[in-house]
C-alpha cells in the first residue's frame, strides 16, 4: 500500500485529514476524510466511453449514512439501510451542484460519486465535509476536472462567524450557510438566516472562501503526491463546416424569434424549433439522420448566443421585459373551502396552489436518521407534476428536485412561525404552471396560505430568483428569471426575505470569475424585487386572519405537575381514552422537565371544554374560592362528605348546606347526588377541605334585610365606642368596697 495523507488545520485547532491509497483502491479515486471521530469515504468511478448521442454530463452523486456510524440499528422490519432520506438527498444535491459545472463541456462519460459516512461523533457535522471528500476523490483520480473545490459551513454564533461549527454551536446560530468554491471562484451557496442584511451575507460568503482556498491547496498537494495522469477522451464527433453553416444560416433567424419578445413559452419554443427544423430540411435527405444530433447541439449554441446578445446589447428579454422588471402577479387568499388555509400565487407563467393543514403533536414528523433523531412541527412539501410544463407523462412520485425546492421554501418560512406555536403545520405547494422560479412562488403562496389559516406569522416572506448574463465585458443582472434564462444564463440566485432582511438563499453559478460587486448588485436588485412582491401580497391579505377557520382544530394547552401525568392517563390508558371518547377531543401529553404539557385539540369548543374540565378535575390542585361540581359520597349527622375532585373529599358541614337551618342532612342531600360546592378553607395542619353549598345560594330576602340591620347596629356600636377615650381610672377617687362576696354557683 502506498498510503498518502494530507491534513488541514482549522483556525480553532481542529484537524481535517485526507487519506488515499488504503481503502477502495479499485475505484478511479478514493479518499477517507477524518475529523475527530467523524469519517467519510468518498469514491468516484467514471466510464471510459460515453453512450451514443449523449451530449450532457451524466453525473450521479449519492451521499449515504450508515446507522452503524453512531452505533444504531436502522428502523423497519429488514433492519437495514433503505431508500435515501430527505437529508441524504439534500447533501447529495449540495455536492452535485458544486461539482457538475467543473467537468469539461465535452466530457460525457457516466460518472458516479458516492460519499459514505462510516463513523460519526455527534458534533462534527458531516454535510459540510462531504463536498471536500468528493472533490479530493476526483483530484486523486484520472478523471478530467476543473477543480478542486471544497464546501464549508459558515455560521454566525453570538455575532462571530465560524467555519464548520459543531452541532451544539450551530443550535444558536442566526446565520447558517453552505458555500462551495474553487480556489478562484464561488460556485454554490445555500442556507438560512434570521433576517440578515445583504452585506452580512456577502461578508459570510467571503469569510467562507478564504477557508476554502486552504482546502483547495491541500487537495492540489494530495493530487501531486498521487501523480495520476488525467485520462484522454473523445466523446464528441464534430464537423466544423457544419457548425459554421448552422451559425451562418440560423443565427439571424433565432435572433429574430428572440426579438419578438413573446411571453408565451410554448409558442416561443415552437418558433425556435421551426428554425432548427427548417435547417434540417435544407440538408440532403440522406444526411439528415446522421447529422441530426450535431445540428441540435450546434443550434443550441446559436439560440443561446442570440438570446444572450439581445439581453446584453439591447437590454431586452425573451418576454419583452427590462432587466429589473417583474412579471405580472395575481394572488388569491382562501380559494379552497376544505383546507385550513389556502392561496394561489401566479407570477407570469409560474403558478402555485398552496394549502395549510393544522394538526396536533400526533401529526409531527418523526425524524429517525443515523445522525439526527427528533420531531418536526413545521412541514413543507413541494410537488411538480408534469402537466405544469405541458408534458404528457405520468407523475412518478417525489424526486430530488421536489425535495430540494421544498427544503428551500421550508427554510425561508420556518423562522417566521410564532414561537412555541402549539400546532403542527403542513404547507403543500402544488405547482400548476412552471416557467421559472417555482420555488419562489412556493414561498409567496406559502406565506399567503399561512396568513389565510389564521396563523399569526411574525412577518410575511417573499422570494425572487435572480439571473445573470455576462460575456466578461458586459453583464446584465436579471430579476425574476424565466426557465430559459436559467437554462441559458450564468447564474440562478434565489433570495427570500421579509421587509427587514434575508431568511434563505440558494445560488448556483455557471461561470468562472464572478466578482463580488456583481453579487452585491444582484442582492440589492433582489431586495427591490422582494419589496415589490411584498406590496402585492399585503394588498391581497394585509395581515393574518384574526381567527382559525371554523373547521380547523382548536387547541388548548394545560400544564400539570409531573406526578399527575399517570393519573390523567390511567391504568393502561383507560382514563385518557375515556376522556377522548366522551369529549371527542384529541389529547396528547408530553413530559418536559418536571411538568406535563397537555395539548387538547378538537374542532369545536364544547369538546375542548369537556376535556379541559375532566383533566383539571384530575390534575389541578384544589384552590380556596374555586367552585366544583361534586358528588355526595357519605351522609353523617353533622354534614356530608363530597368528592369534589377525583380522590379528594371535603366536609360540607350541616351549617353550610343552606342559609336556613337544616335539621337533617338527608332532607336536602342523598348519597350520589351531584352538588355544586365552593372550597372555603383548607386546614393548614391536616389538609382537610371545608366546603360550602350555602355560599353559592342566593340569600332569602328577609335574611338579607336582617344582615343589613345587623351590619348597621354593629356600625352604630362602633361609632359609640369611638366617641373618645374614657376617663383614666387613675384620676378617679378610690373607693374601698371591701371583699367581694363569692358567687352562689361558686359556693355550690
Amino acid at each position: 500500500m502506498n498510503i498518502i495523507e494530507k491534513s488541514i488545520t482549522l483556525k480553532d485547532g481542529r484537524v481535517i485529514t485526507l487519506e488515499t491509497g488504503k481503502l477502495a483502491k479499485q475505484a478511479d479515486g478514493a479518499v477517507m476524510l477524518k475529523m475527530g471521530n467523524t469519517m467519510l469515504l468518498a469514491t468516484v468511478c467514471s466510464a471510459q466511453e460515453a453512450g451514443p448521442d449523449v451530449d450532457f454530463m451524466p453525473l450521479s452523486v449519492d451521499y449515504k449514512e450508515k446507522f452503524s456510524a453512531v452505533g444504531r440499528f436502522p428502523g423497519g422490519f429488514t433492519r437495514r439501510e433503505g431508500r435515501a432520506s430527505d437529508y441524504e438527498i439534500l447533501v447529495s444535491r449540495l455536492i452535485d451542484r458544486a461539482l457538475r459545472p467543473l467537468f469539461p463541456d465535452d466530457y460525457h462519460a457516466e460518472t458516479f460519486v458516492q460519499v459514505t459516512l462510516y463513523s460519526a461523533d455527534g458534533e462534527s457535522m458531516p454535510d459540510c465535509l462531504a463536498g471536500l471528500a468528493a472533490s479530493a476523490a476526483i483530484a486523486v483520480s484520472d478523471i478530467p476536472f476543473h477543480g478542486p473545490i471544497s464546501e464549508v459551513r459558515v455560521a454566525r454564533v453570538n455575532g462571530e462567524l465560524m467555519i464548520n461549527p459543531t452541532k451544539s454551536e450551530l443550535a444558536t446560530a442566526d446565520l447558517d450557510i453552505m458555500v462551495a468554491a474553487t480556489y478562484e471562484n464561488i460556485m454554490m451557496v445555500e442556507g438560512e438566516m434570521n433576517e440578515v442584511s445583504e452585506k452580512e451575507m456577502l461578508d459570510a460568503i467571503k469569510f467562507a472562501h478564504e477557508a476554502i482556498k486552504d482546502h483547495c491547496l491541500v487537495q492540489m498537494e494530495l493530487a501531486k503526491a498521487v501523480n495520476k495522469e488525467k485520462r484522454v477522451y473523445c466523446h464528441e464527433v464534430n464537423d466544423e463546416e457544419l457548425r459554421k453553416d448552422v451559425w451562418a444560416k440560423c443565427y439571424d433567424k433565432a435572433y429574430a424569434v428572440a426579438r419578438q419578445c413573446n411571453a408565451d413559452k410554448h409558442l416561443r419554443e415552437k418558433l425556435f424549433s421551426e428554425v432548427k427544423e427548417g435547417y434540417l430540411e435544407s440538408l440532403p435527405e440522406e444526411e439528415r439522420e446522421e447529422k441530426k444530433s450535431m445540428v441540435s447541439r450546434y443550434y443550441h449554441d446559436v439560440e443561446k448566443e442570440a438570446v444572450r446578445r439581445m439581453i446584453l446589447d439591447e437590454g431586452l428579454r425573451l418576454d419583452g421585459r427590462t432587466t429589473e422588471q417583474i412579471r405580472p402577479i395575481w394572488c388569491e387568499a382562501g380559494p379552497l373551502p376544505g383546507p385550513h388555509g389556502s392561496s394561489i400565487f401566479t407570477r407570469g407563467e409560474t403558478q402555485s396552489l398552496s394549502t395549510v393543514t393544522l394538526g396536533t403533536k400526533l401529526d409531527e414528523k418523526i425524524v429517525d436518521e443515523a445522525t439526527e433523531q427528533g420531531k418536526e412541527k413545521f412541514l413543507l412539501h413541494y410537488n411538480f407534476p408534469p402537466f405544469s410544463t405541458g408534458e404528457a407523462k405520468a407523475s412518478r412520485g417525489v424526486g430530488r428536485r421536489e425535495i430540494g425546492h421544498g427544503n428551500l421554501a421550508h427554510r425561508a418560512l420556518k423562522r417566521m412561525l410564532p414561537d412555541n406555536y402549539p400546532y403542527t403545520v403542513r404547507v403543500v405547494s402544488d405547482i400548476l404552471e412552471s416557467n421559472g422560479s417555482s420555488s419562489m412562488a412556493t414561498v409567496c403562496a406559502g406565506t399567503l396560505a399561512l396568513m389565510d389559516a389564521g396563523i399569526p406569522i411574525k412577518k410575511p416572506v417573499t422570494g425572487i430568483a435572480m439571473g445573470l448574463i455576462t460575456d466578461n465585458e458586459k453583464y446584465a443582472v436579471l430579476s425574476d428569471i424565466l426557465g430559459d434564462e436559467d437554462h441559458l444564463g450564468d447564474m440562478d440566485f434565489k433570495v427570500t426575505g421579509t421587509v427587514d432582511g434575508i431568511t434563505a438563499t440558494q445560488m448556483d453559478i455557471k461561470v468562472d470569475g464572478l466578482p463580488y460587486e456583481i453579487l452585491e448588485k444582484a442582492l440589492d436588485q433582489a431586495r427591490r424585487g422582494r419589496l415589490h412582491i411584498m406590496n402585492i401580497i399585503k394588498e391581497t391579505l394585509p395581515e393574518p386572519r384574526p381567527d382559525l377557520k371554523p373547521h380547523a382544530p382548536r387547541m388548548v394547552t394545560l400544564t400539570v405537575d409531573k406526578d399527575q401525568i399517570g393519573a390523567i392517563i390511567g391504568p393502561g390508558g383507560k382514563i385518557i381514552q375515556d376522556i377522548q371518547e366522551k369529549s371527542g377531543a384529541v389529547i396528547v401529553i408530553e413530559e418536559v422537565g418536571n411538568q406535563g404539557i397537555v395539548d387538547i385539540a378538537a374542532t369545536n369548543k364544547e369538546a375542548i371544554d369537556i376535556a379541559v374540565a375532566r383533566i383539571k378535575a384530575i390534575a389541578c390542585k384544589p384552590e380556596v374560592g374555586e367552585i366544583y361540581e361534586g358528588v355526595v359520597k357519605t351522609i353523617t349527622t353533622f354534614g356530608a362528605f363530597v368528592e369534589f375532585l377525583p380522590g379528594k373529599d371535603g366536609l360540607l358541614h350541616v351549617s353550610e348546606i343552606d342559609h336556613k337551618r337544616v335539621e337533617k342532612v338527608e332532607d336536602v342531600l342523598k348519597e350520589g347526588d351531584k352538588v355544586r360546592v365552593k372550597l372555603i378553607d383548607i386546614d393548614p395542619k391536616t389538609g382537610k377541605f371545608k366546603l360550602s353549598r350555602k355560599a353559592l345560594l342566593p340569600k332569602p330576602e328577609g335574611m338579607e334585610q336582617n344582615d343589613r340591620q345587623n351590619r348597621g347596629e354593629r356600625q352604630d356600636r362602633g361609632e359609640r365606642q369611638d366617641r373618645g377615650p374614657r376617663q383614666d381610672r387613675g384620676d378617679r377617687p378610690h373607693r374601698d368596697r371591701g371583699p367581694r362576696p363569692e358567687r352562689k354557683e361558686n359556693q355550690e
